[in-house]
């Protein structure tokens, strides 16, 4: 046995450390994506994200990091279903792997939700329903709303409004749906894909004029808190407003 025991005990000596990303990298990683609406600082956070996880497979803060990037694609492939798929699961996946590791931190469970309301809505939400894809959906959205509802300028909760926007009758509604909206507009009145959201729940809703009113502060806000995710939902707002300028004619 005593061989045995000096070989565990050299084989922990000599096992290389268990490596983390540095805060400089971190913080390097966060300034890419802010500048996420540029084709050349998302390849370049990719390759940085590549690197990094190399060498520390199950950081928390890259793992994370790395959905949030996938996610971002994912919710820009609206006119391509297969992509929109493969980029949903690959961002649910890696946010699983993330959540596992830190429970109790809002990042990994917001990120698998997002990644799995990506994939169900590339697949349709009626196949999505029928593959039982709405418990996993909510397990991990409604952890994210108990650890943090307004993480990333109240993200959850847009997320479980948008939720009972897209569900089918009966299910939809969109009484809570206006209601989370306006929860997060109370707190973050900047946050433009709010009042987009907003707009629309209340043009399904037989609101035009409400609606009207939500789409323009979508599309006269600022966009400085966030210039890539404010660019993409203020071109989401203005096809919104097509459709509010036909109700209204």
């Amino acid at each position: 046995m005593r061989p045995l025991r000096l070989a565990l005990a050299l084989a922990v000596l000599v096992a290389p450390p268990v490596l983390a990303a540095t805060p400089e990298e971190l913080s390097s990683l966060d300034a890419l994506n802010k500048r996420r609406g540029d084709p050349a600082a998302v390849k370049e956070q990719e390759d940085a994200l590549k690197k990094a996880l190399e060498a520390s497979p199950e950081d928390y803060e890259l793992l994370w990091r790395k959905a949030r990037l996938i996610q971002w694609q994912a919710d820009g492939a609206g006119n391509n279903p297969k992509l929109k798929k493969s980029l949903g699961k690959q961002a649910w996946e890696v946010a699983d792997q993330a959540r596992k590791l830190a429970p109790a931190r809002v990042e990994g469970h917001y990120f698998a939700a997002a990644g799995v309301g990506a994939y169900s809505q590339a697949v349709g939400i009626m196949k999505a329903l029928g593959e039982g894809l709405e418990s996993k959906f909510n397990e991990r959205l409604d952890t994210a709303i108990k650890i943090d509802p307004q993480f990333d300028r109240g993200a959850p909760l847009i997320a479980k409004g948008r939720y009972f926007f897209e569900l089918p009758w009966p299910k939809r509604d969109l009484k809570k749906s206006a209601a989370l909206y306006d929860k997060v507009l109370a707190a973050h009145p900047e946050n433009l894909r709010a009042w987009t959201y907003l707009a629309e729940t209340r043009l399904k809703d037989g609101d035009a004029k409400a609606a009207l009113e939500a789409v323009n502060k979508a599309l006269q806000g600022s966009t400085d808190y966030d210039p890539p995710e404010a660019l993409r939902s203020q071109a989401e707002a203005k096809k919104v407003k097509a459709d509010i300028d036909e109700e209204l004619k």
